[in-house]
């Protein structure tokens, strides 16, 4: 008697995941937007920097914290900021003008590293009083990025900055912790690293960042969008494991 031949079950098929094109066209204009970024001047001291009408977010941070990795990678250049061989040397504020069709709606303020040992200590005060002296003053600043290694955490000269910036935030300033080189952590790690600094950040966005996996790359750009253009955003609608590494 013949075995009747056993057909093997057809594995269920994958749904291929749901794409929001809403979503997705918001990230495409935040990319092209900020792959517009061009140098605009650079100053030592405040009082040297251009007044300028259009919103201006700051990145700063700990030397080595890869700030100028993290700007290059949302502005797709590769030497946009410029990364001092030698950490906390280079002590200029960089602006950077962003818009399309070569017309500006937002300026990029490079501030450099702080807290890096080999300075002497009279440039470090005095960086540290240019710094206190833009976030509290500069007219037209909107936001303002941190950057911090998670396998660090956030630092006393990171809570100093946020402390300053404190009354600011209060009246709309926004602000936003990107953990970068995430891709150094493990999921837990990284989950944790998340939720400590959501802590510290006392209500600012906190998000895992990686340049070379581009781990949080299209939803900083897209944030940084919706600050300069406050007048074009949309509510976002919320997705399930946001944030989560």
């Amino acid at each position: 008697m013949t075995t009747p031949r056993r057909v093997p079950a057809t594995p269920p098929s994958r749904k291929p995941p749901v794409v929001d094109a809403a979503a997705a066209e918001r990230v495409r204009t935040a990319r092209g937007w900020l792959h517009t970024a061009h140098f605009l001047t650079s100053a030592p001291q405040l009082e040297h920097l251009p007044a300028f009408d259009l919103p201006e977010i700051a990145f700063v941070g700990r030397s080595n914290a890869g700030k100028s990795t993290a700007i290059n990678t949302l502005t797709q250049q590769t030497r946009l900021a410029f990364a001092s061989k030698t950490p906390g040397r280079t002590q200029h504020i960089n602006l950077f003008g962003v818009g399309k069709q070569k017309i500006d709606d937002a300026v990029l303020a490079d501030l450099p590293g702080y807290g890096y040992a080999a300075v002497p200590r009279e440039a470090k005060l005095r960086w540290q009083r240019v710094m206190g002296n833009y976030l509290m003053t500069r007219e037209n600043l909107r936001g303002v990025v941190l950057m911090c290694d998670p396998r660090h955490g956030l630092t006393e000269l990171d809570d100093i900055l946020l402390e300053v910036i404190r009354p600011r935030v209060e009246q709309g300033l926004k602000f936003l912790v990107l953990l970068t080189k995430a891709d150094k952590l493990t999921r837990s790690e990284g989950a944790k690293a998340l939720s400590i600094a959501r802590l510290q950040a006392g209500g600012g966005e906190v998000k895992l960042f990686s340049a070379l996996k581009r781990q949080g790359v299209d939803e900083a750009a897209e944030l940084l969008w919706r600050w300069a253009h406050p007048q074009d955003e949309q509510p976002a609608a919320p997705t399930e494991g946001d944030n989560e590494p």
